[in-house]
């Protein structure tokens, strides 16, 4: 799927995996503050996120350099569904969420769906894109899903 958003092109994509783990443990590998850092680190070495996991709440994906990107929750469902709304993006440790920047692509989705698949979880990930990005999120999502799964997958 192709949207158009202020000369920028955005595309949906989507990721899934097969986790030998209950909801419950892959939910908590996905957003425990320390798993968190983990499985992330395949994007940036310093990845952290800040927030209260509350829906409508802010959300502040960092690097650890003081550069990353402005959310807010759409929805959190535990066990089941997270959803993240991209606003926009920190710079030295500013955010800018009003720029003609982030003004283009803000709006952007990030979802995690998890459901049942017979005794294991099936993890989905949507994400809305600008097409420059793609192939480096082609390459990495598979990788970090891969930690969550092997995270999730430690120690039964």
């Amino acid at each position: 799927m192709f949207n158009l958003i202020k000369d920028i092109v955005m595309q949906k994509l989507e990721f899934n995996t097969t986790i030998n783990a209950p909801r419950e443990k892959v939910w908590d590998v996905l957003w425990n503050k320390i798993s968190y850092r983990e499985w992330t680190s395949v994007f940036s070495p310093g990845s952290d996120v800040q927030t209260n996991w509350g829906k409508g709440d802010k959300v502040l994906f960092g690097d650890g350099t003081g550069n990353g990107m402005v959310s807010e929750i759409a929805e959190n469902i535990p066990n089941e569904f997270m959803s993240f709304r991209h606003l926009g993006e920190m710079k030295d440790g500013v955010e800018d969420t009003t720029s003609e920047k982030v003004k283009a692509w803000a709006g952007c989705m990030e979802n995690y769906t998890l459901k049942n698949a017979g005794g294991n979880t099936e993890l989905k990930v949507e994400i809305d894109i600008a097409d420059e990005y793609k192939d480096m999120f082609n390459d990495m999502f598979p990788k970090a899903l891969q930690k969550v799964k092997e995270l999730a997958e430690k120690n039964g």
